[in-house]
């Protein structure tokens, strides 16, 4: 990892404040009223994804485990670890901001179900997410960079299969198990709640121990199957559209219209991925919960980059970014911004010279 990207030094090797930085976000002019109305929740709304995405699970898994051995399981099992493996993503994204459920307690209840299922410590990656919206994309700061420049293409790959993200997670998990807290997580996360991550990190050990064992004993990988391999082969759809988000863009800016990416998607991904896909929209206005984002995004499109027509479209430019950045570092897109929206800032002069 380049030096600059460590959270526990700076450039110069020196220790970092654990105190966000103090960036003066961009965000378009809203009607107080309106932006009031779409941070209304709902917990039918939510209950309702909910049930389908829970309820598929125990269908697809019923249907897998019937058909198994045969092939004709196959496609049970891959829908079942998209589900698992990839929409979880999404329901832990959008339960620790508490904004899927109007009822703080639902919330906190299916952002537990879906750290375990992405072996993601949950009052880590939840000081970890409240960084990264505070400090996004900031070299040093924001410990969700997905990749640091030059890209790890290697990585990226291997990361679709969930493989990197899967032992780091596991051994991150063994850490936290023995009573141990990573340098890094010790920037943002507070003290007074290690004692909760070592509880929560010996708990899933238990559980994981106790699947592994009972397929010992049935002499079957079925256990595995339900509980922790799908995190591998169903992690695909999230790596795909997380990636999506900020790569190859601008890092160390003070817009989000620089740094994120709005991609429209088809409705599959879209009940996957939580309407994440308006993520400009999202990073501007986090506490609008992901069912009213396509309002949102209609509300200040105006004053938006135009959104990626498709995934598709959207991996037809980051892709030449990518690779262009293996030679020259600073290779970026600057998203040109519609006639009438309000100019980027002066600190986007700084980056043109390195625009593809």
């Amino acid at each position: 990892m380049d030096k600059s990207y460590v959270l526990t030094t700076n450039n110069t090797g020196e220790g970092l404040n654990s105190v966000p930085t103090a960036v003066n976000w961009y965000r378009p002019k809203v009607a107080l009223g309106e932006i009031r109305a779409l941070m209304e929740k709902s917990d039918g709304r939510a209950m309702l994804d909910t049930v389908i995405w829970l309820g598929s699970m125990v269908i697809l898994a019923g249907v897998a485990v019937t058909l198994w051995p045969s092939w004709w399981s196959t496609p049970f099992w891959l829908a079942y670890g998209v589900l698992y493996g990839s929409a979880s993503d999404a329901r832990w994204h959008e339960c620790g901001h508490n904004t899927a459920f109007k009822t703080t307690w639902m919330n906190s209840v299916v952002y537990h179900i879906a750290s375990f299922m992405l072996i993601r410590s949950p009052l880590v990656w939840r000081a970890s997410h409240v960084r990264h919206h505070t400090d996004t994309i900031i070299v040093g700061r924001d410990p969700e960079i997905v990749a640091m420049r030059p890209p790890d293409l290697l990585r990226l790959f291997l990361n679709v299969f969930g493989l990197v993200d899967f032992y780091y997670l596991v051994m991150r998990m063994f850490l936290h198990a023995s009573g141990s807290i990573d340098r890094q997580e010790a920037v943002y996360l507070r003290k007074q709640n290690y004692s909760k991550v070592f509880l929560v990190a010996r708990t899933w050990l238990l559980i994981y121990a106790l699947t592994i064992g009972c397929a010992f004993w049935m002499s079957s990988i079925l256990p595995v199957m339900l509980i922790g391999l799908p995190r591998l082969y169903g992690a695909w759809h999230h790596v795909m559209t997380g990636v999506l988000q900020h790569l190859g863009l601008a890092e160390n800016v003070s817009d989000h219209r620089l740094n994120t990416r709005t991609v429209l998607m088809n409705p599959i991904s879209r009940f996957i991925y939580l309407n994440m896909n308006y993520h400009i929209e999202h990073h501007m206005f986090t506490m609008v919960p992901y069912y009213k984002l396509p309002a949102l995004h209609e509300m200040i499109k105006h004053d938006l980059p135009p959104p990626e027509p498709s995934i598709l479209a959207a991996f037809r430019k980051l892709i030449p970014v990518l690779v262009k950045q293996l030679r020259y570092h600073d290779a970026l897109i600057i998203p040109k911004l519609p006639v009438g929206a309000t100019p980027y800032r002066d600190e986007v002069e700084k980056l043109r010279p390195f625009a593809m």
